[in-house]
């Protein structure tokens, strides 16, 4: 029997440990092979599968990943939400390592990464005014009130090419732009979800402030070693907040993802 999931996780070998029946499996894409192997067990009665976006050793660096062969391989197990994990720098004062900000929107500062599905003859020109689920960021932010946790319920992120970090100039650009926080990894990932009609939520992890507000504000700038150090320190709670979620995920999808998805095709 083929295995099937209908919430995915984009998350390592941490995560392993909740699923009791763990079955993996490789999947082969039309776009090419995903980052790793996909774990799938059940968690609080829901099919859950896991996909750590870099690979389990951290062999794939964000400007190398197979974005659309992760997102594929998870829609052809079944998945219709996806929960997204993500570090990320703080570009304003009032946004600390250890918080967390639950995505609402993206800038794609990225170049040459492929971030469509559609190259013809179907053509798809998804809405991405709002391009993270409503109803799994709402969730998101109600179970961090729940659970203590320190978070922003909104949050601009701007998605840099890598594996570089940026320079103190485009660090100070980004900003002035207000932008609230930098990363490497939400495009196109989130926008691949939406043509798919996946719901798709971004919860970024601030880890280090970036080097134009650690210049302003006399912080440590950002270094590959601090990002492991403050990630390491609250991966469980990023865990915990995943966990809490799936037990209030019961699969009714009260949002627009899947209606923008069946808009998007032309014809």
């Amino acid at each position: 029997m083929p295995l099937t999931a209908d919430l995915g996780v984009f998350g390592g070998s941490g995560f392993y440990s909740w699923l009791p029946d763990l079955e993996e499996t490789r999947i082969h894409t039309p776009y090419g092979p995903p980052s790793d192997r996909i774990a799938v067990g059940t968690v609080a009665g829901r099919r859950v599968a896991f996909l750590p976006r870099h690979g389990r050793d951290h062999s794939v660096p964000a400007h190398a990943v197979n974005y659309r062969a992760n997102i594929w391989a998870f829609h052809s197990l079944g998945v219709k939400e996806i929960l997204a994990p993500c570090s990320c720098g703080s570009l304003q004062p009032h946004l600390n390592p250890g918080q967390f900000v639950i995505l609402d929107q993206f800038v794609d500062r990225t170049r040459g990464r492929a971030d469509t599905f559609f190259h013809g003859p179907e053509t798809r020109h998804i809405a991405a005014a709002e391009p993270y689920c409503p109803r799994l960021r709402q969730l998101a932010v109600d179970h961090c009130a729940r659970l203590g946790i320190q978070a922003h319920p909104t949050g601009t992120i701007v998605v840099i090419q890598g594996p570089r970090f940026s320079t103190r100039a485009e660090s100070a650009w980004f900003t002035r732009m207000g932008w609230d926080v930098v990363g490497m990894t939400q495009y196109p990932e989130a926008i691949l979800a939406r043509e798919l009609g996946i719901c798709y939520t971004g919860i970024a992890l601030v880890t280090d402030c970036d080097v134009g507000l650690a210049m302003e504000t006399g912080r440590e700038p950002v270094s590959i070693e601090e990002v492991f150090r403050v990630f390491h320190a609250n991966v469980e709670k990023v865990q915990a907040l995943i966990l809490a979620m799936m037990g209030d995920m019961r699969g009714e999808r009260l949002c627009p993802c899947e209606e923008e998805a069946q808009k998007a095709i032309l014809g």
